[in-house]
Protein backbone atom coordinates (compact mmCIF):
# COMPACT_ATOMS: atom_id res chain seq x y z
CA UNK A 1 0.00 0.00 0.00
CA UNK A 2 1.35 3.40 -1.00
CA UNK A 3 1.60 6.29 1.45
CA UNK A 4 -1.58 8.38 1.68
CA UNK A 5 -1.98 11.55 -0.33
CA UNK A 6 -0.80 14.63 1.58
CA UNK A 7 -4.04 16.62 1.41
CA UNK A 8 -7.29 16.62 -0.54
CA UNK A 9 -7.64 18.75 -3.62
CA UNK A 10 -6.36 18.99 -7.18
CA UNK A 11 -3.62 20.98 -8.87
CA UNK A 12 -5.15 23.02 -11.69
CA UNK A 13 -3.51 25.39 -14.16
CA UNK A 14 -4.65 28.96 -14.73
CA UNK A 15 -5.14 30.50 -18.18
CA UNK A 16 -1.71 32.07 -17.71
CA UNK A 17 -0.17 28.64 -17.15
CA UNK A 18 0.34 29.04 -13.40
CA UNK A 19 -0.49 25.97 -11.24
CA UNK A 20 -2.66 26.41 -8.16
CA UNK A 21 -4.33 24.14 -5.62
CA UNK A 22 -8.12 23.79 -5.66
CA UNK A 23 -10.04 21.78 -3.09
CA UNK A 24 -13.74 21.54 -4.02
CA UNK A 25 -14.45 19.75 -0.73
CA UNK A 26 -16.05 16.58 -2.14
CA UNK A 27 -15.14 13.74 -4.49
CA UNK A 28 -18.16 14.36 -6.73
CA UNK A 29 -17.17 18.01 -7.21
CA UNK A 30 -13.62 17.00 -8.14
CA UNK A 31 -15.08 15.29 -11.21
CA UNK A 32 -16.43 18.67 -12.39
CA UNK A 33 -12.88 19.87 -13.11
CA UNK A 34 -12.67 17.50 -16.10
CA UNK A 35 -15.01 19.49 -18.36
CA UNK A 36 -18.74 20.09 -18.44
CA UNK A 37 -21.89 20.64 -20.51
CA UNK A 38 -22.37 23.24 -23.22
CA UNK A 39 -19.63 25.88 -23.38
CA UNK A 40 -17.63 24.01 -20.73
CA UNK A 41 -17.05 21.11 -23.13
CA UNK A 42 -14.00 22.98 -24.47
CA UNK A 43 -12.21 22.03 -21.23
CA UNK A 44 -12.95 18.32 -21.74
CA UNK A 45 -10.13 16.03 -20.59
CA UNK A 46 -11.96 12.67 -20.46
CA UNK A 47 -11.28 11.25 -23.92
CA UNK A 48 -9.76 7.82 -23.29
CA UNK A 49 -10.10 5.19 -20.53
CA UNK A 50 -6.63 6.21 -19.31
CA UNK A 51 -7.93 9.77 -18.74
CA UNK A 52 -10.63 8.55 -16.34
CA UNK A 53 -8.12 6.34 -14.52
CA UNK A 54 -5.73 9.31 -14.25
CA UNK A 55 -8.49 11.48 -12.74
CA UNK A 56 -9.28 8.79 -10.16
CA UNK A 57 -5.60 8.66 -9.25
CA UNK A 58 -5.47 12.45 -8.74
CA UNK A 59 -8.74 12.54 -6.79
CA UNK A 60 -9.21 12.31 -3.04
CA UNK A 61 -9.78 8.56 -3.29
CA UNK A 62 -7.06 6.64 -1.40
CA UNK A 63 -4.08 5.54 -3.49
CA UNK A 64 -3.64 2.03 -4.86
CA UNK A 65 -6.86 1.77 -6.87
CA UNK A 66 -6.34 -0.51 -9.88
CA UNK A 67 -9.18 0.37 -12.21
CA UNK A 68 -10.42 -1.55 -15.22
CA UNK A 69 -11.98 1.12 -17.44
CA UNK A 70 -13.36 0.98 -20.98
CA UNK A 71 -14.71 3.53 -23.45
CA UNK A 72 -18.29 3.04 -22.29
CA UNK A 73 -17.19 4.03 -18.79
CA UNK A 74 -15.72 7.26 -20.18
CA UNK A 75 -19.01 8.14 -21.89
CA UNK A 76 -20.94 7.38 -18.71
CA UNK A 77 -18.48 9.41 -16.64
CA UNK A 78 -18.99 12.43 -18.87
CA UNK A 79 -22.78 12.07 -18.67
CA UNK A 80 -22.70 11.77 -14.88
CA UNK A 81 -20.29 14.70 -14.60
CA UNK A 82 -22.50 16.93 -16.75
CA UNK A 83 -25.54 16.07 -14.62
CA UNK A 84 -23.60 16.80 -11.43
CA UNK A 85 -22.27 20.05 -12.89
CA UNK A 86 -25.78 21.33 -13.62
CA UNK A 87 -27.15 20.12 -10.27
CA UNK A 88 -24.34 21.78 -8.32
CA UNK A 89 -24.75 25.04 -10.26
CA UNK A 90 -28.52 24.97 -9.63
CA UNK A 91 -27.92 24.36 -5.93
CA UNK A 92 -25.32 27.14 -5.75
CA UNK A 93 -27.75 29.63 -7.28
CA UNK A 94 -30.85 28.51 -5.37
CA UNK A 95 -32.62 26.98 -8.34
CA UNK A 96 -34.78 23.82 -8.08
CA UNK A 97 -33.04 20.53 -8.80
CA UNK A 98 -34.15 18.99 -12.09
CA UNK A 99 -35.66 15.49 -11.88
CA UNK A 100 -33.91 14.20 -15.02
CA UNK A 101 -30.53 15.14 -13.57
CA UNK A 102 -31.37 13.51 -10.25
CA UNK A 103 -32.41 10.37 -12.13
CA UNK A 104 -28.97 10.22 -13.77
CA UNK A 105 -27.22 10.43 -10.39
CA UNK A 106 -29.55 7.92 -8.77
CA UNK A 107 -29.08 5.44 -11.63
CA UNK A 108 -25.28 5.58 -11.25
CA UNK A 109 -25.54 5.25 -7.46
CA UNK A 110 -27.72 2.14 -7.79
CA UNK A 111 -24.73 0.15 -9.10
CA UNK A 112 -22.29 -1.53 -6.67
CA UNK A 113 -19.60 0.91 -5.44
CA UNK A 114 -15.87 0.52 -4.98
CA UNK A 115 -15.03 -1.68 -1.98
CA UNK A 116 -12.28 -0.95 0.53
CA UNK A 117 -10.56 -3.50 2.75
CA UNK A 118 -8.00 -3.74 5.56
CA UNK A 119 -4.58 -4.86 4.37
CA UNK A 120 -2.36 -7.25 6.41
CA UNK A 121 -0.24 -4.30 7.58
CA UNK A 122 -3.33 -2.56 8.97
CA UNK A 123 -3.61 0.04 6.21
CA UNK A 124 -6.63 0.65 4.00
CA UNK A 125 -6.63 -0.79 0.50
CA UNK A 126 -9.00 -1.67 -2.30
CA UNK A 127 -10.74 -4.96 -2.96
CA UNK A 128 -10.17 -6.50 -6.41
CA UNK A 129 -12.67 -5.84 -9.18
CA UNK A 130 -12.53 -2.04 -9.30
CA UNK A 131 -14.35 -1.04 -12.49
CA UNK A 132 -15.47 2.20 -14.07
CA UNK A 133 -19.05 1.37 -13.09
CA UNK A 134 -18.05 0.98 -9.45
CA UNK A 135 -16.06 4.22 -9.60
CA UNK A 136 -19.04 6.17 -10.93
CA UNK A 137 -21.33 4.60 -8.34
CA UNK A 138 -18.95 5.79 -5.62
CA UNK A 139 -18.93 9.31 -7.10
CA UNK A 140 -22.74 9.36 -7.38
CA UNK A 141 -23.18 8.15 -3.80
CA UNK A 142 -20.81 10.90 -2.66
CA UNK A 143 -23.04 13.39 -4.50
CA UNK A 144 -26.15 12.05 -2.77
CA UNK A 145 -24.42 12.41 0.60
CA UNK A 146 -23.47 16.00 -0.27
CA UNK A 147 -26.82 17.11 -1.65
CA UNK A 148 -28.77 15.60 1.25
CA UNK A 149 -26.28 16.33 4.02
CA UNK A 150 -25.45 19.22 6.36
CA UNK A 151 -23.42 21.11 3.73
CA UNK A 152 -26.05 21.00 0.97
CA UNK A 153 -26.69 24.73 1.39
CA UNK A 154 -22.97 25.50 1.16
CA UNK A 155 -22.44 24.43 -2.44
CA UNK A 156 -21.10 27.54 -4.13
CA UNK A 157 -19.69 28.90 -7.35
CA UNK A 158 -16.44 30.86 -7.20
CA UNK A 159 -17.17 34.56 -6.66
CA UNK A 160 -14.74 35.70 -9.37
CA UNK A 161 -16.38 37.31 -12.39
CA UNK A 162 -15.01 34.80 -14.91
CA UNK A 163 -14.60 31.60 -12.86
CA UNK A 164 -17.26 28.91 -12.65
CA UNK A 165 -15.55 26.36 -10.43
CA UNK A 166 -17.96 24.81 -7.93
CA UNK A 167 -17.09 23.84 -4.37
CA UNK A 168 -18.65 23.08 -1.01
CA UNK A 169 -17.67 25.42 1.81
CA UNK A 170 -16.78 23.18 4.74
CA UNK A 171 -15.03 25.94 6.69
CA UNK A 172 -16.29 26.65 10.19
CA UNK A 173 -17.36 30.27 9.50
CA UNK A 174 -18.89 29.35 6.13
CA UNK A 175 -17.58 32.44 4.34
CA UNK A 176 -15.48 30.93 1.56
CA UNK A 177 -15.93 32.90 -1.68
CA UNK A 178 -13.15 31.77 -3.99
CA UNK A 179 -12.10 28.55 -5.68
CA UNK A 180 -8.62 29.29 -4.30
CA UNK A 181 -7.28 32.36 -2.53
CA UNK A 182 -3.96 32.11 -4.38
CA UNK A 183 -5.82 32.16 -7.71
CA UNK A 184 -9.14 33.99 -7.94
CA UNK A 185 -9.06 35.49 -4.44
CA UNK A 186 -5.90 37.48 -5.04
CA UNK A 187 -6.93 38.44 -8.59
CA UNK A 188 -10.30 39.76 -7.46
CA UNK A 189 -8.76 41.70 -4.58
CA UNK A 190 -6.36 43.33 -7.04
CA UNK A 191 -9.25 44.10 -9.40
CA UNK A 192 -11.27 45.69 -6.60
CA UNK A 193 -8.23 47.74 -5.53
CA UNK A 194 -7.73 49.05 -9.07
CA UNK A 195 -11.43 49.89 -9.34
CA UNK A 196 -11.28 51.92 -6.11
CA UNK A 197 -8.22 53.84 -7.27
CA UNK A 198 -9.60 54.66 -10.72
CA UNK A 199 -11.88 57.55 -9.59
CA UNK A 200 -8.96 59.09 -7.68
CA UNK A 201 -6.98 59.39 -10.93
CA UNK A 202 -9.96 60.96 -12.65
Amino acid sequence: MESPKPSPGLTLTSREGKPYRFDPGALCLELLTTGGPGAFSRWEVLHEPADLAAWADRSRLPDGLELAVDRTDVERARALRDALFLLAADRAHGRPLRPDLLDAVNAAAAEPPLVTRIEPDGTRGWAPGATGTRLLSTVARDAIDLFTGPYADRIRECGAHNCYLLFVDTSRPGRRRWCAMEHCGNREKARAHRARRAPEKG
